[in-house]
């Protein structure tokens, strides 16, 4: 095959060809094989190292690509939390099983030990944090290298504050992360991220946007979008979602849609209710689980309603419109 016949199958080999100052399009006729006597030994004496180590090491790079694509294969199907201590130093009562497809609401007031719940999960603590937790997964300890490796962490987590620091647009943004995924149809991938992520945020932006420019909402709902459908994690963290100004029951319906296991902590009682438990946090520790009944469930539509129409008021107040009550239930 040609190295442009090459380059239309695998579009990230040109980074290959890059690191050995390999101009692939000048060459894009030519055969790989080929291409070691084209250039000559002398050129890869100079880039330090041969046409036989530039051949070999093409095939190891696409294989390792291969396995990028695919993921290493471990799937995340639940997570346990194993019963700590409070801050009064008194064991929790009951463990915690938390599934794939499904959305645990962490509740409690404020300083109660909701992100030091979400702090443990995601740093798989084994009795080493101030609570004295441990997660197993899929009802194991994990090993060392699932817990520190930089690489291949399948545990995500959206805090209340998000900067960006780099000057990219936000399909430039976009664009080097499906990138650095190796997925195939990188146009269409940033494309669907970023229409969803204006479907979830309050107001929408463009794709030249320079993501440093993004409100706290925008850049919250490019996130979520970028997580559920580009990301390999298996487990998402949110920290308080309802002070983003995103859709908070689309983006769960979203991360849920993509098989993730999710935790939220949240003052909601709207969102607390979307979830399918509820983990309810007193003094550090975990003091009761509550299972979204019926009843619940059936009430909760109202609500959205009424939240909906509160939301609408709201951004009337904010453009400076008049306030119609007419049709709103009292």
């Amino acid at each position: 095959m040609t190295i442009n016949e090459l380059r239309k199958m695998m579009p990230w080999i040109e980074d290959y060809f890059s690191a050995f100052a390999i101009d692939s399009v000048h060459y894009g006729n030519e055969k790989l094989e080929e291409l070691g006597s084209i250039l000559g030994e002398d050129y890869f004496i100079e880039m330090e190292s041969s046409s036989f180590a530039f051949i070999d090491g093409f095939f190891l790079f696409i294989e390792q690509a291969r396995a990028l694509q695919q993921g290493n294969g471990f799937t995340v199907e639940s997570l346990t939390v194993l019963p700590g201590r409070n801050k009064n130093d008194e064991k929790e009562a009951f463990s915690i099983e938390l599934k794939k497809g499904e959305v645990t609401a962490i509740v409690g007031p404020t300083g109660s030990g909701k992100s030091r719940l979400l702090a443990d999960i995601e740093s798989l603590s084994q009795e080493d944090t101030p609570t004295g937790r441990k997660i197993l997964v899929n009802g194991r300890a994990p090993d060392d290298e699932e817990r520190f490796s930089t690489e291949g962490r399948f545990i995500a987590q959206l805090s209340q504050n998000m900067n960006f620091v780099m000057d990219l647009s936000v399909e430039e943004f976009l664009t080097l992360h499906a990138e650095s995924r190796m997925v195939n149809e990188i146009s269409h991938v940033v494309q669907k991220i970023y229409d969803t992520a204006n479907i979830l945020a309050g107001e929408p932006f463009s794709r030249e946007t320079p993501v440093t420019e993004l409100s706290g909402g925008q850049s919250r709902a490019l996130m979520i979008a970028d997580t559920a459908l580009l990301s390999p994690a298996s487990v998402v963290l949110i920290d308080e979602i309802e002070n983003a100004g995103v859709d908070k029951i689309r983006s769960l319906e979203l991360l849920v849609s993509n098989n993730k296991i999710v935790l939220i902590s949240t003052h909601d009682p709207l969102l607390a209710l979307s979830a399918d438990q509820r983990l309810v946090i007193q003094n550090g520790g975990i003091s009761k689980l509550l299972k979204t009944t019926q009843d619940e469930k059936k009430y909760l539509k109202s609500l959205e309603k009424i939240d909906n129409k509160l939301t609408f008021l709201r951004n009337q107040l904010r453009r400076g419109e008049e306030i119609d009550f007419s049709d709103f239930p009292v």
